[in-house]
């Protein structure tokens, strides 16, 4: 008798971060969409009552781990297709406040990480079936912030990242962009009444809701395009200000 699951889904998606905020509300667009998601996050999965959602437990910045975890829980899956990073960090860092410790965080996370996930996932979309990779990266990369020395180069590494991936994955059909949201309503941003204080100075005078942000990580990975190394900005209009 043949127990294994059946997935109605024709494609799978690594979603990374996929426990809270924007990384959670995009696995459960692209699960609502009727694909198999494989939601990768550092802590329990928070998706255990969702279908089409398979939680999986690693750390971006190990790629030996990831590796072994997406290998696990694709075998007898629908093909890997689309990858989007959304796992971040976003600690405060100045001249004065940063050190090493800090640096390896922000960055073995945010850029480090968004290497792993795009090797890894290249691997199993493969050479010849074509696919999108979506990476997060930030308003911040481009209009910085005080007191976000560390995130900010981070991210603007993110997008160079992108580029660069663009043209080494053209050849195997895979797109590469990523999305630069600004202010999204989120826990980690209402902590401190952060998110109150600078909705003020957002030319739409409202933060993000994470389902936006997760509406075009969708359209980015889904809708066939001839976009490839872009970076949409989703910042309400603060970038331009």
């Amino acid at each position: 008798m043949n127990t294994s699951k059946q997935y109605p889904a024709e494609k799978s998606v690594i979603v990374t971060g996929a426990n809270s905020g924007m990384g959670r509300a995009t696995a459960l667009r692209f699960a609502a969409e009727g694909w198999h998601v494989i939601a990768i996050d550092v802590a329990p999965s928070t998706h255990d009552a969702d279908e089409n959602i398979t939680p999986a437990v690693a750390d971006i910045s190990n790629e030996m781990v990831l590796s072994a975890a997406v290998g696990r829980v694709l075998e007898g899956k629908p093909r890997l297709a689309a990858v989007v990073n959304a796992a971040g960090v976003f600690p405060t860092s100045s001249l004065d406040s940063y050190d090493a410790d800090l640096y390896r965080r922000i960055f073995d996370i945010n850029v480090l990480g968004t290497l792993n996930v795009a090797r890894v996932g290249a691997k199993h979309i493969g050479p010849d079936n074509g696919g999108t990779m979506v990476f997060f990266a930030s308003v911040d990369a481009f209009a910085v912030s005080r007191n976000q020395l560390l995130y900010s180069a981070s991210k603007a590494a993110v997008v160079s990242i992108t580029r660069s991936l663009a043209i080494e994955l053209a050849e195997s059909r895979i797109t590469v962009n990523a999305i630069a949201p600004g202010w999204v309503d989120t826990e980690g941003t209402r902590k401190g009444g952060r998110i109150e204080a600078a909705i003020s100075g957002i030319p739409l005078k409202r933060a993000a809701s994470v389902e936006e942000i997760a509406g075009w990580a969708w359209k980015l990975a889904c809708e066939p395009s001839y976009i490839t190394g872009e970076t949409v900005c989703i910042a309400g209009g603060i970038f331009m200000r």
